[in-house]
């Protein structure tokens, strides 16, 4: 235990900060129940973007959930932000990124407690704004997850390996209306097959050919397939381009779910196949069996986190690079080489084991 360990009876009120993309978010969940677990008569709160503010809404052991915009709506919309959230009294800040909205916050709630991760080249003032900074140790070497929790261990806290599951409360509205739309197209829950082809970010993408050839080998199979993706001009397009090249029909429910929705429908599904992105960690917080391509991005501290999975890659040397493509083309070769008999065999192990 470090030295400086800190009175967890002492705390009545927590704010958790992690101003980062949807996937980053859902894996601070963890964090949530095991500072809850130790310190149960704490109030939790947490400050995320508001598109991502589904990822942590009804979360068991969130006090409060505060969201913000990505993009700055003026000093009078902040400032209504710092009053409120001044106005919890917050023994402890646990700041998850390098912000200098954290550094701030940290400085000006007042809070006796702040802990942030040690990232190099910050400032003086910047490393100052906390009481406990703990090292991060990147690199594709730890998950994301374990990453979040050394906030906890650096005050005291040693995580319990059953609190570290990713949680993830779609709510009774979604679950009814994926029910329904189940219903719709004649699917049964947990005999199906979800894919999510699509990422915001086209390189982590594999080429719609094989997409394509990997769905007619399911549907040879007797499979029944479900497609799902984000309502954005890009991704639609590269549904669109699958769904040309197949014969038979499937269920497409491509930008017609919101995330608590793709939540539910996951969690009917017996498998998801997908991408490095968020729907990949819906589907573990959802205890559905995965399968993950993985391209330019680290598997081991993205992939698939405490749910039967299965990881795809190549072998090429150079991954994971955390590039944009190769030589910044938006296209990945460790992905696009990827062949469908390789995805095939992994699925095949997956579903062996479960």
């Amino acid at each position: 235990m470090p030295p400086d360990s800190i009175p967890l009876h002492q705390l009545r009120r927590v704010l958790v900060v992690k101003l980062r993309h949807h996937g980053d978010v859902l894996l601070t969940s963890p964090l949530l129940a095991t500072l809850k677990q130790h310190a149960p008569q704490a109030e939790i709160d947490a400050l995320v973007y508001a598109d991502t503010a589904p990822m942590l809404a009804e979360h068991p052991d969130l006090s409060q959930l505060f969201a913000v915009p990505r993009k700055n709506k003026g000093l009078a919309a902040e400032w209504r932000l710092f009053q409120q959230l001044r106005q919890r009294h917050y023994d402890l800040v646990i700041h998850l990124t390098d912000s200098s909205r954290g550094a701030w916050l940290a400085r000006l709630l007042g809070a006796r407690w702040a802990v942030c991760g040690n990232y190099g080249g910050k400032p003086k003032f910047w490393r100052k704004s906390f009481s406990h900074l703990y090292p991060v140790i990147g690199g594709n070497r730890r998950h994301t997850v374990e990453i979040h929790l050394d906030a906890l261990r650096r005050i005291g806290i040693q995580p319990d390996q059953a609190q570290r599951k990713l949680v993830l409360v779609p709510g009774d509205a979604a679950r009814q209306r994926v029910q329904q739309m189940l219903q719709q197209h004649g699917l049964q829950p947990k005999q199906f097959i979800q894919i999510h082809p699509a990422s915001r970010w086209l390189f982590k993408c594999w080429p719609a050919a094989r997409m394509a050839e990997l769905i007619r080998q399911l549907q040879s199979q007797g499979r029944q397939i479900v497609l799902t993706a984000a309502p954005d001009e890009k991704e639609r397009e590269l549904i669109g381009n699958i769904k040309a090249q197949l014969a038979q029909p499937l269920v497409d429910l491509s930008g017609q779910l919101t995330l608590k929705e793709l939540a539910a429908l996951t969690g009917q599904a017996q498998l998801f196949i997908g991408m490095d992105s968020v729907p990949m960690h819906i589907a573990a917080a959802m205890q559905t069996p995965t399968l993950a391509l993985f391209g330019p991005s680290g598997d081991i501290e993205w992939g698939p986190w405490q749910v039967p999975h299965r990881i795809v890659t190549s072998n090429h040397p150079c991954r994971p690079c955390g590039k944009d493509g190769c030589g910044g083309s938006k296209r990945s070769e460790c992905l696009d080489l990827i062949p469908v008999q390789q995805v095939l065999a992994a699925m095949q192990a997956l579903e062996a084991e479960l």
